[in-house]
């Protein structure tokens, strides 16, 4: 069973959430935040805790507030497999469903915005904003998907080390403070190498040494194991072997 503390967070009020503007939230009027501020909670959980096993009886869905949490399957011969990221503003569970389909794990020390899952059901049924937003997120999430499927079936080793820094960077960003599209970006690794090499189907050998070239040829740089800053994002770009209409160089 994970271990978990329902808190109250600084950002108790929906008006000051800090993933207000992406979550599944973002097109509520005040008169349906004061519905969402009824059944929801918070929760915390240490790096490394489980949020929920696969299977298990899930009573609530969430937002990622702060922090890092992956999604894993494991096999019938007990292999595991990372199968997902969720970061600040993602959403977690699925109205209709019971039961978990993944492992959920913090990585990092994580903060969820949670809601009763029959209450947020029938939130659902009556809040029109409610629905669009999650519909919008799910295809999001299945466009998503299907580039990771490309990403791990076609791109070279270096190419997908530098499309999982630009997704994690202009995560970050979007959760900051505009700033102009030419600046650095600055960002803490949620994942060890290992957890990347894993993630990206690579061997950690590989991942350490593909982050080394990126950090000699200035397109990141690095502050200790995690703080990763990337002085230009367009350079970073370049070398994720898309093209500017999002399909792959030739």
């Amino acid at each position: 069973m994970s271990v978990h503390r329902d808190i109250r967070s600084p950002s108790q009020h929906c008006g000051d959430c800090p993933i207000r503007h992406r979550a599944v939230c973002a097109r509520c009027e005040a008169d349906e935040l004061e519905l969402l501020e009824q059944i929801k909670y918070y929760r915390s959980y240490e790096a490394g805790q489980t949020v929920i096993w696969s299977g298990d009886k899930m009573d609530f869905v969430a937002s990622v507030v702060t922090g890092i949490a992956t999604l894993t399957q494991t096999m019938e011969d007990g292999r595991r497999q990372m199968v997902g990221l969720l970061l600040p503003s993602d959403f977690v569970g699925r109205p209709g469903r019971s039961s978990a389909a993944y492992d959920v794990t913090a990585t990092t020390d994580l903060v969820m915005c949670c809601f009763r899952r029959k209450p947020f059901e029938e939130l659902m049924a009556s809040t029109p904003h409610i629905a669009q937003r999650l519909l919008e997120m799910t295809l999001d999430e299945l466009d998503a998907a299907r580039e990771w499927m490309l990403l791990l079936g076609r791109k070279t080793a270096r190419e997908k080390i530098a499309s999982l820094l630009a997704i994690i960077a202009r995560r970050d960003a979007s959760l900051k403070e505009p700033r102009a599209q030419t600046g650095a970006l600055t960002f803490d690794l949620p994942l060890t190498r290992e957890e990347m090499a894993d993630y990206l189907g690579l061997t950690l050998e590989t991942v350490s040494r593909q982050i080394s070239a990126l950090k000699r040829d200035g397109i990141i740089q690095l502050d200790g194991k995690r703080q990763v800053t990337i002085p230009s994002i367009d350079r970073l770009l370049d070398q994720t072997g898309d093209d500017s209409d999002g399909g792959f160089l030739d």
